[in-house]
């Protein structure tokens, strides 16, 4: 049934099912690891009392509210990272990235800007993500002078600083 109505509203620019894809094993993997495992997010009421602890308590207060804010909106972060489940990136990084995007969105919050921590931390979340996966798509393009690129008709490996070298 889940596959059905995944199958509808995601097409692929290709050949191949969505299980081939890895889509359905990654939708799979996420409800039955996360989404059962965290506790409930926070009521408006709750966000805005530990809100007004983590601005104005104490540093033990701060530091109490701060973990309750950052553990009850975990699962935003799974919310988040169901866009990026076919990326080519290992699903832990992107949950850790996720995470601190997350933690970084509870530091610089200012509640009297109008929105919910919920939405100003997806943005963050989204865009932590993102930068990771630019980063590894810069490094993804970086080419080593030793690294192997063929063999020679004696069948020696040739890399690229031997191709520099000669000529």
């Amino acid at each position: 049934d889940i596959q059905r109505r995944l199958s509808i509203r995601i097409s692929f620019s290709g050949t191949g099912t969505l299980e081939k894809h890895g889509i359905i094993r990654y939708r799979k993997r996420f409800r039955r690891l996360f989404m059962k495992t965290f506790s409930k997010p926070l009521t408006p009421e709750e966000e805005t009392y530990y809100l007004k602890e983590y601005h104005s308590g104490s540093e033990r207060a701060k530091r109490e509210a701060k973990d309750v804010l950052i553990e009850r909106n975990l699962r935003l972060v799974a919310y988040v990272l169901k866009k990026y489940a076919g990326a080519p990136e290992d699903m832990e990084d992107m949950i850790s990235c996720g995470t601190i995007g997350l933690i970084k969105a509870v530091n610089t919050y200012a509640p009297g800007k109008g929105t919910r921590l919920a939405t100003y931390a997806a943005r963050c979340i989204e865009n932590e993500i993102l930068m990771m996966l630019r980063g590894h798509k810069k490094i993804s393009r970086e080419v080593s002078l030793y690294e192997p690129m063929g063999t020679d008709k004696e069948g020696n490996e040739v890399s690229l600083l031997d191709i520099i070298e000669y000529e």
